[in-house]
């Protein structure tokens, strides 16, 4: 068997050669300036041979920034660079798991690892009695490309503690520049809210996907005020990274953000009274049962309410529980029915991973369209987590998203209260909380089959589970930094 050290040679002198023959015929026979950018690709490739945890730092730092290229010929829509960035770690962490045969079973064996297995078995089942199976296996890969580099692949990358800090940042610093490009183009219509919903295309296909986005950030920002030992530069430079955020927010004019910073905090002020777990858990689901028992006086109620989203903030607010004259709280109203009625045809296994939106319009009824519905159906995904994985993976499904929701909320309570030094408590609590403000968002949106929100909820999975595995029993957080060239970091794997 060659050792590493002759592959990794010989890939190197292998792509160097690669690299002058591509070089030269775009010289030669193309006449094209597309040669200039052969050196930077050729670094990127060597950073996937010699140094992988740098291209995951690389990756948060580009998916902020990177754009949605669609092709109608093939069926497929791929968000450039950070997608085939992704698809191509995956492919390498396989052949690597392969050649290798080693894993770190604490991370294997923890229990958000093991829901994630769950999920991904009950996919592959779907994805053979899906309706339209080439769709749901173009999905099933495109999960695998955002949960094994994001999550396995960064709790091993996570090992060292500085990590988790570089991983966060980048990934604030790509969308910082997003910012500055959205309000500089907002500004330039007059901070109209209609236009809102668009100007931060082509980075965010709309407002609700950047508004979760600001929101999980927004979240850990504020966590590293928190943070022991922090010098005073850092610290100004924090807050004013967040005060941006929060003003990105409340321009953003999305209502579903704002609902989960609100219940963020709610459940900040549980942990903070010490409240024990279970007793929020109770709550909550007394709460949705009183919700369901109450449905139909609530909507009644909700009726009575015309007020439509505006640039108004306080009349954007009051708009959240329009479901008379509201086009988009009508719309969602009308994606739900419409899962739900597909779920009823198939409770057991839903019509197949990703198939929503293709199969969806004949469950529409009249009554309930509106004046952004369409005959075709073509207007994108059931705009839930929940609901979504109902009409499209079954009761199983739906169960499944719940139940990543309770380990992940359950694990990182608990780890922030046995964790023995600060950072620790401060870390895994802001990812817990940033996870939960995306799932409260999860209710009324669902972004987990894109880059700009699978890499932010999966990797804060991962700080929950490399915190709970190599971080909390230590009474200094920083500690294995000093170890981290001895320990099994993701490119040694």
């Amino acid at each position: 068997m060659l050792s590493n050290k002759y592959v990794k040679t010989a890939a190197l002198y292998l792509i160097a050669a690669a690299f002058v023959a591509v070089g030269l015929y775009f010289v030669v026979k193309k006449d094209t300036y597309l040669a200039f950018a052969l050196p930077a690709v050729l670094g990127i490739l060597l950073l996937y041979v010699y140094s992988l945890d740098k291209v995951l730092l690389l990756i948060s730092f580009l998916t902020p920034l990177s754009i949605n290229i669609q092709s109608l010929d093939v069926q497929l829509a791929l968000s450039l660079p950070a997608e085939p960035m992704l698809a191509a770690v995956l492919v390498l962490v396989i052949a690597k798991y392969i050649y290798e045969r080693k894993f770190d079973l604490q991370i294997a064996r923890h229990p958000i690892s093991v829901v994630i297995y769950i999920m991904f078995i009950w996919m592959i089942f779907t994805t053979v009695t899906s309706e339209l199976p080439i769709v749901s296996l173009k999905f099933f890969v495109s999960r695998l490309w955002f949960v094994v580099p994001a999550y396995f692949l960064c709790a091993l990358l996570f090992k060292d503690p500085k990590n988790i800090n570089r991983f966060v940042w980048c990934y604030i610093a790509g969308l910082v520049i997003v910012v500055f490009y959205t309000i500089i183009n907002h500004a330039s219509h007059g901070f109209d809210g209609d236009t809102a919903h668009w100007v931060m295309t082509p980075f965010y296909n709309d407002h609700t996907a950047y508004g979760a986005a600001l929101a999980i950030y927004i979240i850990l920002c504020a966590a590293y005020l928190f943070m022991p030992n922090l010098k005073k530069p850092v610290k100004l430079g924090v807050v004013a990274v967040l005060l941006l955020l929060l003003m990105a927010i409340v321009l953003s004019y999305c209502r579903a953000s704002w609902i989960s910073l609100i219940v963020a905090l709610g459940v900040l002020a549980c942990v903070l009274l010490k409240i024990k777990f279970k007793y929020i858990a109770v709550i909550s689901v007394v709460l949705i049962g009183l919700f369901f028992t109450f449905q139909q006086q609530i909507f009644d109620s909700l009726s009575k309410n015309d007020q439509d989203a505006s640039g108004n903030i306080v009349e954007n607010i009051q708009s959240m529980t329009n479901i008379s004259t509201d086009a988009s709280n009508l719309e969602r109203i009308n994606r739900w029915n419409s899962a739900i009625r597909m779920f009823k045809e198939r409770p057991l296994v839903g019509w197949g991973p990703g198939t929503y939106q293709f199969v969806y319009a004949p469950f529409q009824e009249s009554k309930n369209k509106t004046i952004i519905s369409t005959n075709s159906g073509d207007m994108g995904n059931a705009h839930s987590e929940y609901i979504g994985a109902l009409a499209e993976q079954g009761l199983p499904g739906s169960l499944i998203v719940v139940a990543i929701v309770v380990t992940f909320m359950y694990c990182g309570l608990m780890t922030y209260r046995r964790a023995k030094n600060k950072e620790s408590k401060v870390l895994v609590l802001g990812a817990t909380l940033a996870l939960l403000g995306y799932y409260v968002h999860g209710t009324l949106n669902n972004f987990l089959d894109t880059d700009k929100l699978a890499i932010p909820v999966w990797s804060c999975m991962a700080i929950i589970t490399a915190i709970d595995c190599f971080h909390a029993d230590k009474e200094n957080f920083y500690e294995t930094s000093e170890t981290s060239e001895r320990q099994q970091a993701p490119d040694q794997k």
